[in-house]
């Protein structure tokens, strides 16, 4: 996440207080790298099985990054889409937590190697840990596990995957953030050119029966955000968004009517995105629903606005809790002492989901008390 709308605050400040509260209160226990195998019992008597994954780090690290700069092994940066790399031992992001490294096993070349454990003057790396699990006794459960972006490769008309110049809009948050891969840098995949025209795609797989039938209720307000981004750097871009209809509940349609003077809005479903096989420009095919006509346009690069999905709906809970047919997690039948909060119950924006998340834990609270 770059920015937050409506005020375009970023979201570091919230993060390093909470963080701070996390690891100062003694009444706290965290686990990172961490998965929920197993729950058993009831309201206020839970035994949970937690797997702890291999950081291959262990509490001695002091994130110095010495180990990153012997190195020789690289991978794709799940955390930037795969726009950049960073090496086998790394930093999830900037603000990581708990701040320390982490080895990924797929690309590390193990104890054959070695150079990040000769290069650790803390002795922090161990090469051989192994994962563990162990249980733990609580009286309330909250699943938190959030979304995650919906595939636009299913959307195959639009040609995510296949074009270069076609990125969804989380690759678009991580483009424009100053510690992304291009540096806060809106330019093209293809060829790293300044962006001088630019569509958002609204919808993208969204309000589709073959897709997401669903509203995800925040994209329209992200895109009209990311359209900020791009007039900041380029105020002579040329930005156009197409769209069924824009969805800026109560105070944001400000924002909305603000942003709206300087682009340009299409109603309408895109029905194709093609591309321009010699300049790796972008064709976009729709017909205005005001106007009738057929129109293609043609701009440098296309954002798709793709829904969230919610991480139940391929991780399920191990208890039993009802989901509705999109994977949410259904609110009126779920087990007494679990608690569903934030995007797996629906798709929300980040203050709706603060504030669904402290009453889930109001609810986890009163669920213990009651026993």
């Amino acid at each position: 996440m770059n920015q937050y709308f409506p005020k375009l605050c970023p979201p570091n400040c919230g993060l390093e207080i909470n963080f701070k509260r996390i690891k100062q209160n003694p009444l706290i226990k965290f686990f990172t790298l961490a998965e929920i195998e197993q729950i058993e019992g009831g309201e206020g008597d839970f035994t949970v099985t937690v797997k702890s994954n291999s950081r291959y780090v262990n509490q001695n690290c002091t994130a110095c990054g010495k180990c990153v700069e012997v190195c020789p092994a690289e991978r794709s940066n799940e955390f930037n889409y795969g726009l950049d790399k960073t090496k086998a031992i790394y930093k999830a992001h900037a603000f990581a937590f708990p701040m320390k490294y982490a080895i990924d096993d797929k690309a590390c070349l193990g104890a054959e190697c070695g150079k990040c454990v000769s290069a650790c003057q803390y002795g922090a790396i161990e090469l051989d840990m192994t994962a563990k699990s162990f249980k733990l006794n609580v009286g309330a459960i909250v699943w938190a596990t959030g979304w995650e972006p919906y595939d636009a490769k299913k959307v195959d008309y639009y040609g995510f995957g296949r074009h270069q110049n076609v990125i969804t809009n989380v690759i678009m948050e991580r483009m424009a953030a100053h510690n992304g891969p291009t540096g806060g840098k809106i330019v093209r995949p293809s060829d790293g050119k300044e962006v001088e025209s630019i569509a958002f795609v609204q919808c993208a797989g969204s309000r589709d029966e073959n897709n997401l039938p669903y509203c995800s209720g925040v994209c329209c307000m992200a895109s009209l955000k990311q359209a900020t981004y791009v007039k900041a750097q380029n105020p002579d871009a040329k930005v156009s968004m197409f769209y069924i209809d824009v969805r800026a509940m109560g105070k944001y349609e400000d924002f909305y009517t603000k942003v709206q003077e300087s682009i340009s809005m299409i109603k309408g479903k895109v029905g194709e995105i093609s591309e321009d096989p010699l300049t790796k420009d972008l064709i976009v095919q729709v017909e205005n629903q005001v106007t009738g006509e057929i129109m293609k346009e043609k701009v440098d690069m296309v954002v798709l606005a793709t829904g969230m999905v919610p991480a139940t709906a391929g991780s399920k809970v191990p208890a039993t809790i009802t989901y509705d047919q999109d994977g949410f997690i259904a609110t009126d039948s779920q087990q007494p002492g679990i608690y569903g909060t934030g995007c797996v119950k629906k798709p929300l924006d980040v203050a709706s989901s603060v504030k669904d998340a402290t009453a889930a834990a109001l609810k986890a609270i009163q669920s213990t008390v009651r026993r």
